[in-house]
């Protein structure tokens, strides 16, 4: 057992003072308790060793050390240094023990991969920690029995105070009931159940609880003392003139012991006051619970049991569930971030003090060359010796050298413990850093269910909006009243999840480029689909982010220089992080469209000097470009004048087309991703006359018509089942797919999707809007297939887009499920369906002249 007497250094109350303190650790809490004596029952206080750290300075003096916590630091003192020493390595040792069994990590039994991954980071840490302790910095030190140990206990307390000094005024309760335990007795304190001393509170208080010391002395698990400890301790107490009964006797008629007692009973008057209030704020508090419980009584009396919305209310249980696990985990995270920030400023502390000693010590190591330097000459002549240095002069030169000799191999053996103590420190924040890891993993993977819990209470609510002119009118309106609470929880969630969210996947209003995450409709129907397509996409990227996003933007930084290869095509097919997206998109732009300097400038002046046909109508469609955007949902949003410049210029550039709707949109997002309006502009060009084909944007858009026979012949051989329902309702997908060939699925598609589409359609053409588009069908194939009313079919596919929010999924089967499609086919399909489509054109002229003639012949 670790325990001992030391000197506390008193740092608060009226005294201050070094106090003797009986010092005892528990293994099981990693504390150090304290005692007046070591016949006490009741400590103290106590030190907390788990979050500490340790440092000893040889200016303080010898044998003197502190134990830094996150709330206080404490100065101790030794007998001796060898004594300081052992306490110091004792409790370094402990500290390490306590840290690698006590398991840190939360209960992973809900996901068994979360288990395995828990297990190998726990595996890592502690292999670590095992090879690190082969290291040694510096030599156990023998164990100073006469100053630790159990049986120091029975040597006298060391006294450096009087004996009121040593009384401890900041726990007067703690002192009486010690003193009287001394006394009267255990036997006789136990037995005696009309005393006023009850030992029953303290048991109670955290500080008091020291099992490990009363299980070492002999205590019974009621906390009575045993009949032969007892008398062990009468025996003590009468025949070895034990210290604390003297001081009892001496100060049993002083004025200093009945000032003692009387500031005794004014705090203990003061506490009993205390705990008066407490129990009528307790009696108060069980009044209100037992109102609210009548209350909630007859409410369940009163309400008809139903099924779903029985559901309901299962699903508010289960997700109030989750939501306090996310506080704890929230929670627990922040106290480990402080106590890293803790240790990060003391080890920063420890290095600046270890860098200031190794100076002291080189500047005391060159004193001492110089002396013996100076000896040495003088020595060497023994006829000056005699004249200029007398014997005393020599003795104090030797003692003085003697001396620093002492210092040296102090700070030698301080510089190997503050080693040590770094070393150990270092180990410590590694395995916390680790530990919060794991922890964030955790709490995404909760995050990830509690969306997906979300999501799925959000879609029985729409079933039940759905079957609402069915329900009775107090059902419709709990409905109603559950529909609003849920769409005002992201407001609630915002301010309790910033932190939490900025560790794990930072989600708010908008995302990195301006979209809203959660669209705001004004038809409640689709507020709450917006809702769950937030949900589903939050989810998502959770689940996602440590699996895939990390090994994916790890490859991404790999990469130096970007070159052509199947690699890379890979890569922008699964998305271009973030931080590489502008980089990688003005590559791909300057690869097939180098920019001319000075050109965009030269158009600017054009379109400033001369108004452009087009310019009525691009003003006209500057308010509607994406208006979920809010760089361009106000006529004063800060990219409006920037789009108006880059439309003006790209209709001085190219006089064929001018100015088309649906360019508005492609310039917009091209701002958004490269922020540069001349670096937008030649982006624009490139899509338009590099990636589509000619003529996609003429007046007759004929090539954008031709696109839509291309794709309705690939609708039917890649989806048949698809395409026969189409045919059985007469649906024309062409009314809702034009716009998607037009605009590259901008306004269609999630932001987060529509970018990953827009990186591989920049570096391999058009092409991938025809996978993609098949994909989307494809990805809701089974969901239109459960539909038999055209008019609905049309009502699905005008949003059915938006609630696609699984973009890997979308990825694999637009370029692994539709293989193969080579752009060879899909050139040789335009050409026919060009020839057919400008045969019936050319007819429709023929008609049109016909027609013209004859109504002319016809007169008026």
């Amino acid at each position: 057992k670790l325990c001992g007497y030391l000197n506390k250094l008193g740092i608060k109350g009226p005294i201050k003072t070094w106090k003797s303190r009986w010092f005892f650790y528990d293994e099981n809490k990693c504390r150090l308790l304290y005692y007046r004596t070591a016949q006490d029952i009741n400590p103290l206080g106590s030190i907390d060793l788990s979050s500490a750290s340790f440092d000893c300075k040889m200016e303080n003096g010898e044998g003197i050390f502190e134990i830094r916590t996150p709330s206080r630091a404490f100065t101790l003192k030794a007998i001796s240094r060898q004594a300081m020493m052992y306490w110091l390595q004792q409790l370094q040792m402990r500290r390490m023990e306590f840290c690698n069994n006590q398991s840190r990590f939360p209960d992973a039994r809900s996901n068994g991969i979360l288990s395995c991954s828990f297990a190998f980071v726990s595996y890592f840490v502690f292999t670590f920690v095992d090879v690190v302790d082969n290291e040694d910095f510096l030599p156990l030190v023998k164990t100073p029995t006469e100053a630790v140990g159990l049986k120091a206990a029975s040597l006298p307390a060391p006294q450096t105070s009087t004996a009121l000094q040593n009384i401890s005024l900041k726990h007067p309760w703690t002192e009486i009931q010690n003193t009287v335990y001394n006394i009267c007795g255990s036997k006789q304190l136990w037995g005696n159940n009309g005393n006023v001393f009850s030992f029953d509170e303290f048991q109670e208080h955290p500080e008091n609880v020291v099992e490990e010391q009363e299980a070492e002395e002999g205590t019974l698990e009621d906390g009575r003392m045993g009949p032969r400890l007892n008398w062990i301790r009468k025996a003590r107490w009468m025949n070895s003139g034990f210290p604390g009964s003297e001081e009892l006797s001496r100060e049993k008629n002083s004025v200093e012991k009945v000032s003692v007692l009387q500031q005794q009973i004014l705090t203990l008057t003061e506490e009993v006051k205390s705990q008066k209030e407490l129990v009528k704020l307790l009696h108060k508090a069980l009044e209100a619970a037992q109102q609210e419980k009548r209350v909630s009584s007859m409410y369940l009396t009163a309400a008809e049991d139903k099924d779903r919305l029985e559901l309901v209310r299962h699903k508010v249980r289960q997700i109030a569930d989750l939501t306090s696990r996310l506080e704890v985990l929230e929670q627990e995270k922040k106290e480990l971030e402080q106590i890293l920030s803790l240790r990060d400023s003391h080890i920063q502390e420890l290095k600046e003090h270890v860098q200031l000693l190794m100076e002291k010590n080189h500047a005391k190591q060159e004193v001492i060359m110089t002396l013996t330097e100076q000896m040495a000459r003088e020595l060497s002549d023994p006829l000056q010796e005699a004249n200029t240095i007398t014997v005393e002069t020599l003795y104090k030169q030797q003692e003085e050298i003697e001396h620093l000799k002492d210092d040296i191999d102090a700070y030698k053996t301080q510089n190997q413990f503050l080693n040590s103590e770094i070393h150990q420190v270092t180990r410590l924040w590694t395995s916390v850093a680790e530990n919060e890891k794991a922890l964030l993993m955790k709490c995404a993977c909760l995050q990830a269910r509690n969306c997906q819990m979300e999501s799925k209470y959000l879609t029985v609510l729409r079933k039940l909006q759905e079957a609402v002119p069915g329900l009775p009118n107090s059902h419709a309106e709990l409905v109603k009243n559950l529909i609003q609470e849920a769409l005002q929880w992201d407001v609630k969630e915002e301010a309790e999840e910033v932190e939490l969210n900025a560790a794990l996947c930072p989600s708010s209003e908008y995302d990195e480029y301006g979209f809203m995450t959660v669209p705001d409709y004004e038809v409640e129907d689709w507020k709450l689909l917006a809702k769950i397509q937030a949900l589903e996409i939050k989810s998502n990227k959770l689940r996602s982010q440590e699996i895939v996003e990390k090994p994916l933007r790890d490859r991404w930084n790999s990469i130096a220089e970007l070159n052509p290869s199947g690699e890379l095509k890979s890569l922008i097919r699964s998305g271009i992080p973030v931080e590489h997206r502008q980089r990688v998109w003005r590559w791909m732009v300057s690869r097939h469209c180098s920019p001319v300097p000075g050109h965009y400038q030269r158009l600017l002046e054009q379109s400033r000097s001369t108004e452009h046909p087009a310019c009525r109508q691009i003003e006209l469609d500057l308010p509607r470009t994406l208006t979920n955007n809010k760089h361009f949902s106000s006529p004063t949003s800060q990219l409006i004048p920037t789009l108006r410049r880059v439309l003006l210029a790209f209709s001085w550039h190219n006089p064929a087309i001018g100015y088309c709707q649906g360019l508005n949109r492609l310039a917009a997002v091209a701002l958004l991703v490269l922020e540069d309006e001349e670096s937008a502009f030649w982006c624009l060009v490139y899509i338009v006359e590099n990636l589509m084909p000619a003529d996609y944007y003429s007046d007759t858009l004929i090539t954008s018509q031709v696109d839509q026979r291309v794709f309705k012949d690939f609708l039917s051989e890649k989806l048949p089942r698809l395409m026969a329902h189409f045919e059985q309702y007469r649906i024309d997908v062409s009314l809702i797919t034009f716009n998607w060939f037009l605009v590259a699925f901008v306004d269609s598609l999630v932001s987060d999707i529509l970018l990953r589409v827009w990186d591989a359609f920049l570096y391999e053409g058009t092409k991938v809007i025809f996978r993609y588009a098949l994909a989307i069908f494809k990805y809701n194939e089974e969901e239109i297939l459960r539909i038999h009313d055209s008019v609905e079919i049309y009502q699905y596919l005008r949003f059915f887009t938006r609630m696609i929010t699984d973009g890997r999924k979308l990825m694999n089967i637009a370029f692994n499920d539709l293989n193969p499609f080579p752009m060879k086919l899909l050139r040789n399909r335009r050409s026919m369906h060009r020839e057919e489509l400008e045969a019936e054109l050319y007819e429709l002229e023929q008609i049109k002249a016909a027609y013209v003639k004859e109504r002319a012949e016809q007169g008026p």
